[in-house]
């Protein structure tokens, strides 16, 4: 049982990170004229991150013991 409180915890956790990563205070730093390969940052910006949440929440929710 003591498993699936530590995999709940670290999954609010990465909520709470998700939350972050796309609230106002860190959008207006990627919110920039860059363009990188032609994409503008912020794009990129949004990708990368959604990206990462995804990832880390697989390796949470996959991870055993």
């Amino acid at each position: 049982m003591g498993e699936y409180d530590v995999r709940g915890q670290r999954l609010v956790a990465l909520c709470l990170l998700g939350l972050l990563l796309f609230n106002y205070p860190l959008l207006a730093v990627f919110n920039v004229p860059v363009m990188i390969f032609g994409i503008p940052l912020l794009y990129v910006y949004f990708f990368l991150a959604w990206a990462a949440l995804i990832a880390l929440m697989a390796l949470v929710i996959e991870r055993r013991g």
